[in-house]
């Protein structure tokens, strides 16, 4: 009977710790922060399992912030801007975020709220140094970013976007001259910019032309160069063709005047010459014959001196031949 009621005992008190466990302890969900105080400073617990009543879950989604901002630039004049962003927990300043936002699961709402007041103020300030035409989105994005660090300090939460929906005069009168004014800008820098591809264009154009023109010139060089050059090669050959048929007929005429000068050493050698031969031969064969003898007129021209020699020696003999008949009749 004890031992009855010592196992139920003890199978109640496992229950209950089963039950504790079940009722106190979570699962961290992804992409969530689980946020715990020890000695004083917020840490981030790492494991999978969690203790609901010793942790706070705040989830890393983004919190969006829009607000619109009605501020005054110089003269007086008032313009409405409109903001719109989004805002997400640091991790390197989450002291400052449950410092500002509160142990709450809201605490990101509640910053992000915080930074709402700031950057109006911001804004504000800033364009209460320029002037109303000088004001532009961009200039007032980028003076916000400038101030991202010193929001994650104060605030614990780090600007993801930002970006400027709308920058109006609230003065009908002063945005309908706005925006001529704009229009007249723009339509200026738009000619402006079409002046600029013009004339690049026309100076493209002229270098162009004038390098096609350069190279042209360039080439017309080179081919009166090698024009040049060709005709030195002709003219060299030419002159090589003159010179070599110059020393051929040096030769040629150094030739004859030699044989020239062994037949007049030696008159009977003129008979061994085929032009007397012929002529021998004609005279014995034919009774009355007579013998033509030819000679191109480049070897009449150069061997005109030949010929009256042997015309002298023809004499000669005929002369010889009639005194020996002569003699014989008498």
């Amino acid at each position: 009977m004890e031992t009855n009621i010592g196992i139920l005992i003890g199978a109640g008190i496992l229950g209950l710790l089963v039950l504790f466990v079940l009722f106190e302890y979570r699962v961290r969900k992804p992409d969530v922060l689980l946020l715990y105080e020890s000695k004083g400073q917020i840490a981030v617990r790492q494991g999978l399992i969690y203790p609901r009543h010793f942790s706070l879950p705040l989830e890393r989604t983004t919190h969006p912030i829009k607000l619109t901002i009605e501020a005054t630039a110089v003269g007086n004049l008032e313009v409405r801007i409109k903001l719109v962003g989004s805002v997400a927990p640091s991790l390197e300043h989450i002291q400052a975020l449950i410092r500002i936002g509160g142990w709450k699961q809201d605490a990101t709402a509640h910053a992000a709220d915080e930074v709402q007041l700031m950057l109006q103020g911001l804004v504000k300030e800033y364009v209460e140094k320029c002037e109303i035409h000088a004001l532009s989105s961009t200039d007032i994005v980028s003076n916000l970013n400038k101030q991202s660090a010193l929001i994650q300090e104060r605030f614990g939460v780090e600007l993801i976007s930002l970006a400027v929906d709308s920058l109006e005069p609230t003065d009908p009168e002063i945005s309908e001259a706005l925006r001529q004014q704009e229009q007249a800008r723009l339509l200026e820098q738009t000619e402006r910019l079409n002046n600029q591809a013009r004339s690049a264009a026309a100076k493209a154009k002229f270098r162009a032309d004038e390098e096609i023109s350069q190279m042209e010139h360039e080439l017309e060089l080179k081919k009166l160069q090698l024009k040049g050059t060709l005709l030195g090669k002709e003219s060299a050959l030419a002159q090589k063709g003159l010179e070599d048929e110059l020393t051929r007929n040096r030769l040629r005429l150094a030739f004859e005047k030699e044989e020239l000068e062994v037949l007049k050493s030696s008159p009977e050698l003129l008979m061994l010459t085929p032009q007397a031969a012929r002529l021998a031969e004609a005279s014995q064969n034919l009774k009355n014959a007579r013998t033509i003898v030819s000679f191109t007129p480049q070897e009449l021209a150069q061997g005109s001196e030949l010929l009256g020699f042997f015309q002298r020696m023809m004499q000669q003999a005929l002369e010889a031949k009639k005194d020996s008949s002569q003699a014989d009749n008498k």
